[in-house]
């Protein structure tokens, strides 16, 4: 007879699982060969003191996991496996990876953030209960891949009246994000494509399609966008992905002639398309709003993409594209079985959050607040810092460039700025390969307060000229 050895009251390993375990290492060990019978349920339970009930579970999952088969009438056998070797063995390490200083910020430029304190969760939270209570029905329902026709609905009618994007509801493609549409769109715009990309631009777009095997190629930029007179050099190039309302990270806007020509240059071949990012375009704080640049676009080859990342919140995870007709047909062919990635509740809630004008709302609220702080940071710079340093592209979004004159490198200055708790952010980041130059500093303001702005540059300056 087995000797297994049962701890009693065991709370975080019951009767039936030691019973288990025990034969489950005899047998993955060897000891318990092919064949081999195992004790009656009664038997075993004499033996051990246990109810029945306890060995049957354990056979039973011993059954079920394939460690034994039963034959009728006959009982419990040990089935025929593979040896597994179960000798010492190194553990497997993980790689090792370089520790990042960990730092108390007190004073943030980060680019990345939007400022969550000022989020209208109190009306967010009635168009959640609002869209639960409306859509109770279909909740078990899966969104198609294009996403939730409401909300779809709602951003062309917003994107209209604040872009000028002019589309229908079924051209528009909900995902979770911009790089998760992105991927979608390659699938759509097949092989064989060149994607030109801004230099400096946003560097994990050009990660994402260089390790999808896509190419790509690099295209200089100055304070008017895009230099759209190096497509013309460039023959392979087919598809090209611009900011042209407040170019990453330049700030620059690019004016109607190169948005011409850029759109010329698209209609010159069959097969070339324009991607316009509108990642941060709600927010301008000087003369009217830019139209988009698919306003422009009669014929088909803009794709246009938008967020509420920036205007709302990233952890929304809510970005979508509009396609032109043919893509859209193929998108429909190809994308038939994708599981949509945005949540469903989040769809929902913004499309009422659109339709009964909180987020127009929201934007107004969000556009003086980052207006007054911006207006205050300007004047702390200018009057700090004098002529030692030059701000570009601050006439929207929510960041601009800061050209220093000085002697200290930038990796000196970043570092510097946070052992003072100043999260801080150089141009190098969004380079391929970064230039050395006189340090550029990428500024964003939507985390900062008004009272603290002047510390903040006061720390900022510290940082340049120690």
């Amino acid at each position: 007879m087995f000797y297994i050895s049962i701890v009693r009251h065991n709370k975080d390993e019951p009767i039936y699982k030691q019973i288990y375990r025990w034969f489950q290492q005899e047998i993955l060990s060897g000891r318990l060969s092919a064949d081999t019978p195992l004790p009656s349920k009664r038997s075993l339970a004499q033996t051990l003191s246990v109810s029945q009930n306890s060995v049957l579970a354990a056979y039973m999952q011993l059954n079920t996991e394939g460690y034994i088969y039963t034959i009728e009438r006959k009982g419990y056998f040990v089935e025929r496996l593979e040896p597994l070797s179960l000798g010492a063995s190194p553990l497997l390490a993980l790689p090792e990876s370089t520790p990042q200083p960990s730092y108390e910020y007190i004073y943030s430029f980060s680019h990345m953030s939007v400022d969550a304190s000022r989020f209208p969760f109190k009306q967010w939270y009635k168009s959640e209960q609002a869209a639960t209570e409306a859509n109770r029905r279909s909740w078990a329902d899966i969104d198609p891949p294009a996403g939730s026709q409401r909300l779809r609905t709602a951003i062309s009618y917003s994107v209209r009246q604040m872009r000028g994007v002019t589309c229908q509801p079924e051209q528009i493609i909900i995902g979770a994000s911009t790089q998760v549409l992105l991927q979608q769109l390659t699938q759509l715009l097949g092989p064989d494509r060149s994607y030109a990309l801004e230099n400096p631009g946003y560097q994990r777009i050009r990660q994402m399609l260089e390790q999808n095997g896509e190419r790509t190629e690099l295209l200089s930029v100055d304070n008017q966008g895009l230099q759209t007179e190096a497509l013309q050099q460039q023959k392979t190039i087919n598809t090209v992905i611009v900011t042209p309302s407040h170019q990453m990270p330049v700030g620059a806007i690019m004016p109607i002639s190169r948005r011409i020509q850029l759109l010329n240059w698209c209609y010159e071949q069959t097969g070339r398309y324009v991607i316009e990012d509108d990642y941060d375009s709600e927010f301008r704080y000087e003369g009217d709003m830019i139209p988009a640049l698919q306003s422009l676009d009669h014929h088909g080859r803009v794709i246009y993409m938008g967020t509420y990342s920036k205007s709302l919140l990233p952890g929304l995870r809510i970005s979508y594209m509009v396609l032109p007709p043919d893509l859209l047909d193929l998108f429909h062919q190809k994308c038939a079985h994708l599981m949509q990635t945005a949540s469903s509740l989040h769809q929902q809630t913004l499309a009422h959050f659109i339709e009964n004008g909180e987020y127009r709302k929201h934007i107004r609220r969000m556009s003086r607040h980052y207006g007054e702080v911006r207006e205050h940071l300007i004047y702390e710079i200018q009057d700090i810092f004098g002529k030692k340093a030059v701000i570009q592209g601050e006439k929207s979004g929510l960041h601009f460039l800061l050209h220093v004159q000085t002697h200290e490198t930038l990796p000196s200055i970043l570092h510097r700025a946070a052992l003072n708790g100043l999260e801080l952010y150089g141009l190098d980041r969004f380079m391929k390969y970064p230039k050395q130059a006189p340090p550029t500093l990428v500024i964003g303001f939507a985390l900062l307060e008004k009272e603290y702005v002047s510390k903040a540059v006061e720390v900022l300056y510290h940082s340049c000229f120690p």
